[in-house]
């Protein structure tokens, strides 16, 4: 039979040919001037910009400790976000009670911008590192716990049954059955959560900040060194899909029957 949708071949040159694709219109628009060059920098400068930033830093920090105050946030706040989420959305999923109780809190604070809720973070907690590491958790946490609570649900009954039929007790059923069955949704949930945490980073990283990747992206856009701004933003997109890659690994590893059910 044929296959149905994007199946299991390699898209990695179609990906490359696309990137290629976008980095020479990117260079022809700029060195065209169809965009003023305050505003679009070619890609060779940005390249040269990276190189500057490496040896002279910026704002008084080298990119080295630019780029490890951000990845200290962001991995401890996904470390807690994981930590609390995981468990409650097991819950969630698994005992009605818990889902009546979590389940209006987190759908009302779910679609508000990390943005709408900074200022409370900044009166409640201050302007240090409390108050940004809180305003990531809370943006990973919803996904993670969302997709936990979803796989738990969709977990079909006649698997619980058998296992049932076959004598397995409440916490056999658990790490045997339920666990592994909603694993796959886990781990997507961890990668979107992801993504969401490095778009927060900068808003996170506006509250009284002197390190960091979104620090340095706020400030040169102040003074309108876009160069400096895209050289951020590509720290963000390498260091995103190097996290969003290690998940994927993961999921190889731990869920290698997705999508073959």
């Amino acid at each position: 039979m044929a296959g149905f949708g994007a199946g299991e071949r390699s898209t990695v040159a179609i990906s490359v040919a696309t990137a290629l694709a976008i980095l020479l219109l990117w260079w022809l628009v700029a060195a065209l001037g169809i965009v003023p060059h305050l505003f679009l920098p070619r890609p060779d400068e940005v390249l040269t910009q990276i190189g500057v930033i490496y040896r002279d830093g910026y704002a008084g920090a080298s990119l080295s400790e630019h780029v490890a105050a951000s990845l200290f946030r962001i991995v401890v706040a996904a470390l807690i976000a994981i930590t609390a989420g995981i468990p409650l959305g097991l819950l969630m999923g698994l005992n009605r009670w818990a889902k009546g109780v979590l389940d209006a809190p987190i759908e009302f604070y779910w679609p508000l911008p990390p943005l709408s809720y900074l200022p409370l973070m900044i009166i409640w907690l201050g302007i240090g590192e409390t108050s940004k590491i809180t305003l990531l958790v809370l943006a990973m946490f919803a996904p993670i716990c969302l997709s936990a609570q979803a796989g738990v649900r969709s977990l079909p009954i006649e698997r619980v049954n058998a296992a049932r039929s076959l004598g397995a007790n409440r916490l056999q059923l658990f790490i045997d059955i339920v666990l592994p069955s909603a694993l796959p949704e886990i781990l997507t949930g961890i990668r979107i959560a992801l993504g969401v945490g490095w778009s927060t980073l900068v808003a996170a990283e506006l509250i009284a900040s002197t390190r960091g990747i979104g620090f340095m992206i706020m400030s040169a856009s102040q003074f309108l060194a876009t160069d400096v701004v895209f050289v951020g933003i590509a720290i963000i997109a390498a260091c995103a899909f190097t996290f969003s890659a290690a998940i994927r690994f993961l999921e190889t590893c731990l869920v290698p029957w997705k999508g073959k059910l």
